[in-house]
């Protein structure tokens, strides 16, 4: 049984199908990347998993639960957290501050305030951010932006870790940090769905990979029969 999965999704907007009768499955463990073209309907996805947006159709499950039609705040206590594609902190708190709330109000729940800070201590430490507990997070660089939100999704102790364009907007070295975490966070037995157009990225790290164009679904494979595929070589990764 997947740890997710989802039938039939399909999201309207208007008279545009921005994502169209897809079929999707996480395994408990994998790491499985979500690739397309801008506008392809990837973000969309993952606003319909989250429960941000309502779908038109088709039926989302996580751990065999019906989670579509849940509001966010309910799927999130179910273990499935995430980041955004334009980073969401809470630009005027610390950065510790960020981290706890996710700590108190995630799929834990009911921590006390001394587990919560301890939990926040071994994440920032984890994300490499141990010195930055008091820092507003809006003076953070957008990688350590990037990190914190990170941070703050995993202190709501998902099972399941939605990476909406972690690497956008990052330089080389940057990317590579970022890379590296994502694999660390695999390592610890957090399973991740990640939305990338850093290639390197989603090659090295994902288990499976599936491909969106106009909202469907067009491929889907290891990331070797992904790089070979025609299909998507036309489409989207280009000669």
């Amino acid at each position: 049984m997947p740890l997710l999965e989802g039938t039939g999704v399909t999201r309207f907007f208007g008279g545009l199908a921005a994502v169209s009768g897809v079929d999707f499955s996480v395994e408990s463990g994998e790491a499985v990347g979500l690739i397309g073209p801008n506008g392809a309907g990837k973000t969309t996805l993952f606003n319909l998993i989250s429960g941000a947006l309502p779908l038109r159709t088709g039926t989302i499950r996580f751990k065999d639960q019906k989670v579509s039609g849940l509001k966010p705040n309910r799927i999130c206590k179910m273990g499935i957290a995430r980041t955004f594609q334009s980073v969401k902190v809470f630009a005027n708190l610390q950065v510790s501050e960020n981290v706890l709330l996710g700590a108190m109000f995630g799929a834990s729940g009911g921590m006390t305030t001394a587990d919560a800070t301890g939990l926040a201590t071994e994440l920032l430490d984890f994300v490499g951010l141990p010195t930055a507990w008091t820092t507003p997070a809006k003076d953070l660089t957008l990688a350590n932006q990037k990190r914190l939100e990170v941070a703050r999704a995993l202190a709501m102790k998902p099972e399941l870790l939605l990476l909406d364009e972690l690497m956008a907007g990052l330089n080389p070295t940057e990317t590579a940090e970022a890379m590296e975490l994502v694999k660390r966070i695999r390592d610890r037995g957090t399973t991740i769905f990640m939305i990338e157009h850093v290639m390197k990225a989603i090659m090295s790290i994902c288990d499976r990979i599936i491909v969106l164009h106009h909202g469907k679904k067009i491929a889907e494979g290891t990331p070797q029969e992904i790089a070979t595929s025609r299909t998507v070589v036309e489409v989207y990764l280009g000669e």
